[in-house]
């Protein structure tokens, strides 16, 4: 019993489910982690594509069984007027907006792309886009509420 006393025992409750803002950080992180494997594969002259696991009902049998489907994957980024590239975050069909009008983040070349990808996905896990993810969040709640 010696061992055991060297530990702290405590009553804990594990959650049965995430806060809302946790999820969004998430869906938002994976979705940027995308976008850097993406940046990543073009920068070497490859594609990247995501696997899903899509479930298919055979007309004739009447069997469900799951088939691997490839998943495309879209760019955050473009090329602006001037020539750079800008990447804007979405949250949904919302564009994020980073300070008041500034929708977008400008970057120079691949390297620096992948960069500021690696420090917004940081970002989003820290909880700093917080107010902006909840701002769109709600108005794509509001869009159902009919």
């Amino acid at each position: 019993m010696s061992a055991l006393n060297s530990l702290k025992f405590i009553a804990a409750k594990r959650p049965t489910q995430l806060p809302d803002i946790q999820v969004r950080r998430n869906k938002l992180s994976n979705r940027i982690w995308s976008q850097i494997q993406l940046a990543k594969a073009m920068q070497e002259g490859t594609t990247y594509t995501e696997k899903r696991f899509r479930t298919v009902k055979d007309r004739d049998t009447g069997e469900s069984r799951s088939m691997e489907v490839m998943k495309r994957v879209r760019q955050m980024w473009f090329v602006g007027e001037n020539g750079k590239v800008c990447v804007q975050l979405k949250y949904g069909t919302r564009v994020l907006e980073f300070l008041k009008g500034k929708n977008a983040i400008e970057v120079s070349s691949g390297e620096e792309l992948i960069t500021a990808l690696t420090t917004l996905k940081t970002a989003v896990e820290a909880g700093e886009l917080d107010t902006q993810l909840n701002q769109a969040a709600d108005m794509v709640k509001e869009r159902f509420k009919k």
